[in-house]
């Protein structure tokens, strides 16, 4: 399938075009990234070496039209403007924010802008989202953070108390984008940690709420906390919440697993094993961790994984699979480098 990358330049784009590099049924036929154009993809990209020789374009819509499927990786607000000039017949994937939210009010909230209107949510092993993707063209590609913590918390929403749900997240930089930012300079950023939309404004906190709402059936309310972490990608998610059933620590490891059991990509560690995120580096696998607080009768849930690989590209490439009707694991199989 011929296969057009939007925004490319950026680091969700860059680690599309190394995974679609190695993918044995898309082909890059366009590598679109407007204020780079002209450039070579390897001055910002020296890594990928597949791509040597080849530039980065202007969007066309003549030449994108030639294509079966479409990767968006832009800001936030800038997809919405293209999706007109794309034909229905067209596999879109959106890893920008710009459809993911049913609520017009949230999207206005914590966005801005006018609201664009939503599309399938692209997270396949949360229940009904995979029959949904395969039936659809456009698909919402879940942001990072929502991603490990919808997957954290939708396994345990029958036992918890729903409006208790409480999250520290911490990610690497590149989470923030590719744009020069002070606070993103290495000499800010080594050798210490920072909260950041700190008090309940980080702009992934509805979609974890939409999210597992719907999983739930009844309201989910989260207090998101986010830490900027000193490497480069990565996120570890710890999720907490309380109690409203009884439950012993073997029931609640078989009711993570029994969630999980046939989902190739997300893995309930052993006893004593807890996730890393250089585990999982690279990758489109996550890793999950879990315990009982006797104490403070709640759950905790440990959760990694690669925020540019199933946080991104890798979950974005995951869903074009289903709705191409090829096998979810396509291109997707290599684990994390462990370093």
């Amino acid at each position: 399938m011929k296969t057009a990358v939007i925004g490319a330049s950026g680091y969700a784009g860059g680690e599309l075009l190394r995974l679609l590099a190695i993918h044995p049924s898309f082909q890059v036929h366009s590598v679109i990234a407007h204020s780079n154009a002209g450039q070579e993809i390897t001055s910002l990209h020296p890594h990928l070496v597949e791509y040597e020789g080849m530039r980065f374009s202007e969007f066309d819509a003549s030449t994108v039209s030639q294509v079966d499927l479409v990767f968006m990786a832009m800001p936030h607000g800038e997809s919405a403007k293209l999706t007109a000039q794309l034909s229905p017949r067209q596999i879109v994937v959106d890893l920008g924010a710009d459809f993911r939210l049913k609520s017009q009010s949230s999207w206005e909230k914590f966005y801005g802008g006018s609201y664009a209107g939503s599309w399938v949510y692209g997270a396949p092993e949360l229940p009904g989202g995979r029959d949904a993707i395969k039936a659809t063209r456009r698909v919402a590609n879940p942001g990072c953070y929502a991603t490990a913590i919808s997957l954290s918390a939708a396994p345990i929403l029958s036992i918890i108390d729903a409006s208790d749900v409480v999250v520290v997240a911490a990610s690497g930089t590149s989470g923030a984008g590719r744009s020069a930012k002070v606070s993103l300079l290495a000499t800010e950023v080594s050798g210490s940690l920072t909260s950041y939309k700190f008090g309940g404004v980080h702009q992934h906190t509805p979609e974890i709420e939409e999210a597992l709402s719907r999983v739930s059936g009844e309201e989910v309310v989260i207090s998101f906390t986010p830490i900027l972490a000193p490497m480069p990608r990565g996120i570890l998610a710890t999720t907490t919440a309380r109690l409203r059933s009884k439950i012993n620590e073997e029931e609640l490891r078989h009711m993570i697993s029994d969630a999980y059991e046939d989902e190739e990509f997300i893995t309930l560690l052993p006893k004593g094993q807890m996730p890393r995120t250089a585990n999982v580096l690279g990758s489109n696998f996550v890793q999950m961790q879990c315990a009982l607080d006797s104490h403070s009768n709640r759950i905790v849930i440990s959760t990694a994984i690669d925020n540019l690989g199933k946080g991104a590209a890798g979950q974005a490439i995951q869903n074009a699979n289903l709705m191409a009707g090829i096998v979810e694991n396509a291109g997707l199989t290599h684990k994390g480098l462990g370093l």
